[in-house]
């Protein structure tokens, strides 16, 4: 068990999926939560006794406002997790630059904007905790292996992995630990977004296609959102307090193929 009593946590695209079990991992932990999506996630807000606020990731001055949202209303930033983020799956031959900037706009900008803008505050109450402020970035199993027919989404999501290492280099000093997580295919609108891309790519029924992406996992089955949530949990706890520049893989072991 970890505990995070005291801390202040903001998780971004907490509308829904992968952001709304991590709200709840560390909301349980004792955290306090600001979760954040394009439109307020006011509802799971108020179910952790939190705070909830609209922000695009890819805004600058939403960015600047988020993290004074944070500083004025919750009282700082202890944990920060990077977690809005877009999928596609087309052809490089298809997929447009309005398709390519914005998967970058949201996925690498998004992570950059917030670790740029959140640093000041998190380095403020760096000291009161054994392992520092935390920001966790959530990059994928895409951003360590190559896939035919997601090479935007590959792209920016290996970016983040090494954002991320030079993000721990830069921050170490400041008692700010950096890390990235990396799921494998979650049982999620996104995971199902992957499973509809490969029944599409393939010619194969949905069923046909879950059962094909469950075997590339030597588990046999796909991810539950609690995995991720509870392997961010414990990189923003004390128990992680030696940890920085790591990737956390969950992905059933897809990458050990």
């Amino acid at each position: 068990m970890t505990d995070l009593a005291g801390r202040i946590a903001l998780v971004t695209g907490a509308g829904r999926g992968i952001g709304a079990a991590t709200a709840r991992a560390l909301a349980a932990e004792g955290a306090r939560v600001i979760v954040t999506d394009l439109e307020a996630p006011q509802a799971l807000a108020d179910e952790l006794g939190g705070l909830a606020l609209a922000q695009d990731v890819t805004d600058e001055p939403g960015w600047i406002e988020t993290i004074d949202f944070a500083r004025t209303r919750a009282g700082g930033l202890d944990i920060l997790v990077n977690n809005a983020g877009l999928f596609l799956m087309k052809p490089v031959t298809l997929t447009t630059l309005e398709d390519w900037r914005r998967l970058q706009a949201v996925n690498v900008e998004g992570v950059f904007l917030g670790a740029k803008h959140a640093i000041p505050l998190l380095a403020e109450r760096a000291g009161r905790w054994r392992g520092g402020a935390s920001i966790i970035n959530l990059s994928s199993i895409a951003g360590l292996v190559g896939s035919a027919g997601t090479s935007a989404y590959n792209a920016s999501k290996g970016a983040v992995r090494l954002l991320t290492k030079s993000l721990a280099m830069e921050f170490a000093a400041l008692n700010v630990r950096v890390n990235s997580v990396h799921p494998g295919v979650i049982e999620t609108d996104m995971g199902r977004e992957v499973l509809s891309g490969v029944s599409a790519a393939t010619g194969a029924g949905d069923n046909e296609a879950r059962t094909a992406i469950a075997q590339r996992h030597p588990l046999g089955h796909l991810g539950e959102v609690s995995n991720i949530a509870d392997a961010i949990t414990f990189l923003a706890s004390d128990r992680a307090a030696f940890m920085t520049g790591s990737e956390v893989v969950v992905d059933g072991g897809f990458t050990a193929n």
